[in-house]
């Protein structure tokens, strides 16, 4: 008769007793650290903000950091009066650029991933490939296509040129989210006799939140922060965003002699 001897108990580490301490003190490291470097990053927004108050004969690099003598809100009340048509202009401009761009980015992005077809590795990199071409390079022909197709001048040019550059970047967002939900989900809607479309209705699009988030706000700061194919495609004052106004009017206003 044979007798097994049980196992000795794992012996249980011992934590070194400099292992808390330590940890103690690199807690208000880190804190100070973390305020070094928000002291950094908003100082430049708070030599704006202060500047903004004050009038023109106290604008000074060498008084950038000084609160203002007379506190006043004219700055404000003139950019206010300036930019607002331009602000307008923008948001007629990013909000429909921004949903087109999304909405076809996640049907790209799930004809794709999910419902594969011959071809589906090259027409891929082809999108991709649109990421890399710059702006630069297509103004003259965009141009010339806008005026043969007698496209609407204005904000619609700029739509039409952002919804197509948004794509790539966009089905790339959503191509590589949907490949991770699972293909059970897609055959099991594929045994219920749904198709293509009822499937991204029903089944993609609701777990589609995360993607979705991303790409909107990429769009939306990307087309936001436009100045190139607004500068270059608008050519009516009336019609640019607040991009190019903002860049036309600053150092309009003639400097104030200063106070003695």
């Amino acid at each position: 008769m044979t007798t097994t001897s049980a196992a000795p108990p794992a012996p249980i580490p011992v934590r070194s007793r400099w292992a808390r301490p330590r940890r103690a003190a690199a807690t208000p490291l880190k804190y100070v650290a973390l305020i070094g470097f928000a002291i950094v990053v908003l100082t430049p927004v708070y030599v704006l903000l202060v500047t903004s108050f004050k009038g023109l004969e106290e604008i000074d690099p060498s008084h950038a950091w000084t609160l203002p003598q007379l506190w006043t809100v004219d700055a404000w009340r003139e950019a206010w009066t300036q930019l607002s048509p331009s602000l307008q202009n923008s948001f007629k401009l990013v909000i429909p650029a921004t949903i087109l761009s999304t909405v076809l980015g996640s049907l790209n992005g799930f004809v794709l991933s999910k419902w594969r077809f011959p071809g589906a590795d090259f027409v891929f990199t082809f999108f991709l490939f649109g990421m890399f071409i710059p702006y630069q390079a297509v103004m003259i022909p965009l141009t010339l296509l806008f005026e043969q197709m007698h496209f609407p001048t204005g904000i619609p040019r700029l739509i039409f040129a952002h919804v197509v550059y948004g794509i790539p970047i966009t089905a790339l967002i959503f191509r590589n989210y949907y490949a991770t939900i699972p293909n059970e989900l897609m055959e099991a809607a594929r045994m219920d006799r749904a198709g293509m479309l009822r499937t991204y209705w029903s089944v993609i699009l609701p777990l589609s939140a995360p993607a979705f988030v991303v790409a909107l706000i990429w769009q939306f700061t990307s087309i936001w922060n436009d100045f190139l194919f607004a500068v270059f495609l608008i050519t009516d004052p009336a019609s640019w965003p607040v991009t190019v106004a903002l860049n036309n009017t600053t150092g309009s206003r003639p400097r104030s002699s200063s106070r003695s």
